[in-house]
């Protein structure tokens, strides 16, 4: 069997849709986020970034840095095993102390991404808890849509944000038979908000728990960035809350919190947490000092949010398709996968402007965007130049104007 032919009839489907991802080869620059150098045949050449999820630059502080480095000289570079056979460092154990008190939960558990801290979780409670239903929002992450789907259990898809339909859904389900209501608080390809308490009233009235994604909100929101769940004064009533360090907090790995019974049964039963070689003491280290800064730096978040209502407005008196959004989030409508990347593309190498192009499966045909991540630290000019440069290659492929 000619394996190799299959593998290249796949790729070439990708392609042939405009979907073929190519990895941007860059180089950040410390101390000058969000400048980055582009590596090129021949040379590099040095462009702004426009779609980290480094939101707030942490990647780069030298609080945080400085942190990481005194972890390597102190404990070493690796974590030497799984949290159970030797890999559990006393960073772990402070930064899972420190984001148990971010949410203000009884304890919290370490995973190597918020992705497997999102499938192992949910896959875990759906095989603990016998005929548990998990009923999802219809847009939530590739990864919490893994994790339910590796429960095996049954499941319901409510209509997003729709706190009457998820009413609905529940209404017809067994009313002594244990759910799970698995959302997001900020959904990060179109920027809207979930509302927190409409759906915790909904699963409370039908004695559902509540499993609250906050990947693209920690260190966002809230007085000391404990999220969307903080700033809407709902975390107590949620019973689950999974959050990122790869984001806000600039470094990586994810995490869960809530009571200790919860979160002792998924650190027991998880095979992606039991069998992982847990989190380098660096990591762990920096994102102990990047969750300690950000509790104490309202500043960062006020000018991030600023920054972002600020592109948002440069975007839309350009007559740029800007998408609605609530967050920090900007997306910017194209609705053509080829184009999309080929604009990607023209903003890279044209004007050192780096965006990737967010297209299927990540959002719905027909709905390809550009999505740009402001940053405390992109200025005036940086925003008036991608202003400019995307007004060319508008005015260049005769695109659609805002109305």
């Amino acid at each position: 069997m000619d394996y190799d032919s299959y593998f290249s009839q796949a790729l070439e489907q990708v392609k042939s849709e405009g979907r073929y991802r190519v990895f941007a080869d860059i180089s950040r620059r410390r101390g000058e986020f969000p400048r980055a150098w582009h590596h090129v045949q021949g040379g590099q050449r040095e462009v702004t970034v426009w779609c980290s999820n480094d939101y707030l630059g942490m990647g780069q502080n030298p609080a945080v840095v400085k942190a990481m480095e005194k972890a390597l000289h102190d404990v070493g570079a690796g974590s030497g095993g799984t949290r159970n056979i030797s890999g559990t460092n006393h960073y772990h154990t402070l930064l899972e102390s420190e984001l148990a008190g971010l949410h203000g939960k009884e304890a919290a558990l370490l995973f190597t991404s918020g992705y497997i801290s999102n499938e192992a979780t949910l896959s875990t409670l759906a095989k603990v808890l016998p005929g548990v239903t998990i009923v999802s929002d219809e847009l939530n992450h590739a990864s919490m849509i893994a994790g339910i789907r590796h429960g095996g259990g049954p499941k319901k898809i409510f209509k997003h944000n729709d706190v009457a339909h998820l009413d609905a859904v529940l209404s017809a389900l067994d009313p002594d038979a244990p759910k799970i209501v698995a959302f997001e608080s900020v959904y990060s390809m179109d920027g809207d908000i979930a509302p927190l308490h409409d759906i915790c009233d909904v699963a409370q009235k039908h004695g559902a728990m509540t499993y609250l994604d906050e990947v693209h909100a920690v260190g966002m929101y809230g007085d000391t960035g404990g999220g969307v769940s903080e700033r809407d004064q709902a975390a107590e009533r949620i019973d689950i809350i999974e959050g990122t360090l790869a984001k806000a907090f600039g470094i990586m790995g994810g995490y869960i919190t809530g009571n200790e019974n919860i979160i002792d049964v998924v650190r027991s039963f998880a095979p992606s947490f039991i069998f992982t070689t847990s989190l380098s003491p660096v990591l762990a280290a920096g994102a102990l000092a990047s969750v300690r800064y950000l509790k104490q730096n309202q500043e960062l978040r006020d000018c991030h949010q600023e920054r972002a209502a600020r592109l948002k407005t440069l975007l839309g008196e350009a007559g740029l398709p800007v998408m609605p959004s609530v967050s920090h989030i900007v997306p910017v409508f194209v609705g053509n996968a080829a184009l999309c990347k080929q604009i990607s593309d023209e903003l890279l190498y044209d004007h050192g402007i780096y965006v990737q192009p967010i297209n299927y499966p990540t959002v719905p045909r027909g709905t390809e965007r550009l999505r740009f991540t402001p940053t405390p630290l992109h200025s005036d000019q940086m925003m008036a130049q991608l202003v400019q440069a995307l007004d060319k290659v508008w005015i260049k492929y005769q695109l659609e104007r805002a109305a």
